[in-house]
């Protein structure tokens, strides 16, 4: 079977930079979104549902593309995608606003690792390793440019369209993958799909979302506890499990699902909640809080095609760690300058650094344990990298939500809080609670990232745990299709 690569391949593109920008876009909008919807309550859930919902679908889709094939299984994902856009876009309320996140974001656990599969299809095990600096560069620049393009989006058209703006672009890449691509023919019959292991990996990360954000933990805590217990023991008699446990025997395997985690953990944190410092303590616009987050959008992908050009030349460890130290030292550099109360210029540069150490350890990180893997199972290796980077951000991001509002509760009424959210930043309220309730907001955000500080302290010391890792030369593999 022959085909056409140039396109697929932008078709996949297209839908990875639509996907990983959608997780981040709507930070900058947030702040403008509670203005009018109101609920600050509910401020962190409508990143954090987006990402839980695509979280926990990621090894679903997956299985799925090998059952059912990987054409139908993306376009399917896709349709939800957009489905989901235009439903939060219309959304009337914060309540109906996270419901319509969740399946967007459930659409969304499609486009990337399901991209990826087809990818392996496309190309040899050498051109994968090749292309792998520019596919993290690609991912980088759409999660990083995402509040940027939201604070243009929300000056310029209203917040609404930060999500109408997808549906152009996710019709194009369909229309390219039904045109171009055909999926490779299965040799075998489909297998069964763990649907236990599924449901309940669903209703754990749910629990445990739930529970560190406030909701009920006393009973949301145990009954993640007991989900993860019921999911463990059904992944290990399942004959295709999700995600199959023996992956965490490897010790580089295992690692880098901790350092995934908090990586995604400070990331998604920091990209939610420093739009809201900028816009309700430093009175700054939707665009200047974009800005704020921006110089990512430059570290981040050169350091991610810096780390693919090294790799041939250094071990994936030094890259790792180095990029780890980077992040850790960027998250404890912004706690500093929010307790000084700096402005934006400064936190730019720190942003940059935090960048550029997201790109050096991120692809060093994929590649270490796609190597590790080995060719069977790095499909389910590189799937479950991803899930643990998505979770760590969406429970992050979700418990940080419950510790700013307990911070400003019966401190900043939420009518003042609207205010200074507004258009006005608060000119019509009085000066003195202007000053108090500016005041106090400022202490908890000082507080939320004095965690995030912690968080990316603990993600640099998981960079010495990485042993090290054995290059082994590849053969090349028959290409599904060529141009």
């Amino acid at each position: 079977m022959t085909m056409r690569r140039g396109p697929v391949v932008a078709a996949i593109v297209l839908s990875m930079f639509m996907s990983a920008m959608e997780a981040t876009v709507v930070a900058t909008a947030m702040p403008t979104v509670v203005a009018d919807l109101h609920g600050i309550e509910l401020y962190g859930w409508v990143t954090a549902i987006y990402m839980l919902a695509s979280t926990v679908t990621i090894p679903l889709w997956g299985k799925l593309a090998d059952l059912r094939g990987r054409r139908p299984v993306m376009l399917a994902g896709m349709a939800l995608f957009l489905v989901g856009s235009v439903l939060s876009g219309a959304a009337g309320g914060m309540v109906a606003l996270i419901a319509f996140r969740g399946i967007q974001g459930a659409g969304a656990g499609a486009l990337q690792p399901v991209a990826l599969t087809i990818i392996g299809d496309l190309f040899t095990i050498e051109e994968r390793g090749r292309m792998q600096g520019i596919f993290g560069a690609v991912w980088g620049l759409a999660a990083i440019s995402g509040p940027l393009l939201g604070g243009l989006i929300v000056h310029t058209l209203g917040w609404r369209w930060v999500f109408f703006v997808n549906v152009p672009f996710g019709l194009l890449s369909a229309v390219m993958l039904v045109t171009f691509y055909r999926d490779p023919e299965r040799s075998a019959a489909p297998g069964r799909l763990d649907v236990a292991g599924a449901v309940l990996l669903t209703v754990t990360v749910l629990a445990l979302l739930a529970g560190v954000g406030g909701r009920s933990p006393a009973v949301a805590l145990p009954i993640a506890a007991l989900g993860l217990a019921a999911f463990l023991a059904v992944e290990r008699r399942a004959s295709e499990p999700m995600i199959p446990l023996s992956l965490f025997g490897d010790p580089v395997i295992a690692t880098a699902s901790v350092a995934g985690a908090l990586m995604g953990s400070v990331m998604m944190a920091s990209l939610t909640y420093l739009p809201l410092h900028v816009q309700a303590v430093l009175r700054g616009t939707p665009t200047a809080a974009g800005t704020a987050v921006a110089p990512m959008l430059i570290g981040w992908p050169v350091a991610s095609a810096v780390a693919g050009r090294l790799m041939a030349r250094t071990s994936y460890r030094v890259l790792v760690r180095t990029g780890l130290v980077a992040v850790g030292v960027a998250t404890f550099a912004l706690w500093r300058l929010l307790h000084a109360g700096a402005g934006t210029s400064a936190m730019r540069a720190v942003m940059l650094v935090f960048g550029a150490g997201m790109g050096l350890a991120n692809t060093a990180l994929i590649v270490m344990v796609q190597e590790r893997a080995g060719f069977a199972m790095r499909g389910v290796a590189t799937a479950s990298t991803m899930f643990f980077r998505t979770i760590g951000g969406a429970v992050a991001v979700g418990a940080l939500g419950a510790l700013l509002a307990g911070q400003v509760a019966g401190d900043v009424p939420e009518a003042v809080l609207r205010e200074m959210l507004g258009p006005e930043h608060g000119a019509g309220l009085d000066p003195a609670v202007l000053h108090a309730a500016g005041g106090h907001l400022a202490g908890a955000m000082v507080t939320v990232f004095g965690v995030i500080a912690v968080l990316g302290g603990l993600a640099a010391l998981t960079g010495p745990l990485f042993p090290a890792v054995q290059r082994h030369a590849t053969r090349p593999r028959d290409v599904v299709a060529a141009e």
